[in-house]
């Protein structure tokens, strides 16, 4: 078994349309507070993360947001956090979320939330980490992007071990058992052995 401290949670700067994702956001939060982890987050107070942050906070968790300088404004920093680091890129934000948590998880969200997951997802099939990743598929949010994860497997872009690293949970406490659950020891990536990395 894995002792998971810290998790870095990706999720929307928006609420969405659906209230089951703030209400699950605010769940998690929550949960990781209340068992001992710090919480890792892009920093903001809008959204998903806003729910995310303000309810660790309340269960007297740890949390610490990264942000870069051009969106503190934006993406409005969060006040309140034990700790905000700003920093000035978006390369360096991802970067330093992924070098603080021991595992990540991901809630609804857009462009920039899918970009950070897969990126995390392509570390882990490239051998650079061994974190486990989570999908916490609220109302089947996610579905869509694991039938794409599937075409890719059959039509031979991706290994089944390697999709296999992208965990899913539909439920809290299914995403922290997942989190204790260590990543199998990599394996060579590439399918082809014609094809040079």
């Amino acid at each position: 078994m894995v002792s998971v401290t810290t998790v870095c949670v990706f999720c929307g700067s928006s609420t969405g349309r659906s209230p089951a994702y703030a209400t699950v956001a605010a769940e998690l939060g929550g949960a990781i507070a209340r068992r001992g982890m710090t919480l890792v987050y892009g920093g903001g107070n809008v959204g998903l993360m806003g729910v995310v942050a303000d309810a660790a906070l309340g269960a007297g968790g740890r949390v610490v947001g990264v942000i870069t300088e051009a969106l503190v404004g934006v993406e409005i920093g969060h006040d309140r956090l034990t700790e905000l680091k700003v920093v000035g890129s978006m390369h360096e934000r991802k970067a330093l979320m992924a070098d603080l948590a021991e595992a990540v998880v991901a809630l609804p969200g857009g462009f920039g939330t899918l970009e950070e997951l897969f990126e995390i997802v392509t570390w882990g099939q490239l051998g650079y980490h061994t974190k486990p990743a989570v999908v916490l598929d609220v109302d089947g949010f996610y579905g869509p992007m694991f039938e794409q994860v599937e075409r890719a497997v059959a039509e031979g872009f991706i290994r089944p071990e390697h999709a296999a690293l992208l965990r899913r949970a539909s439920t809290v406490e299914a995403v922290l058992a997942a989190l204790d659950h260590p990543v199998p020891t990599p394996i060579p990536k590439w399918i082809d052995r014609g094809v040079v990395p």
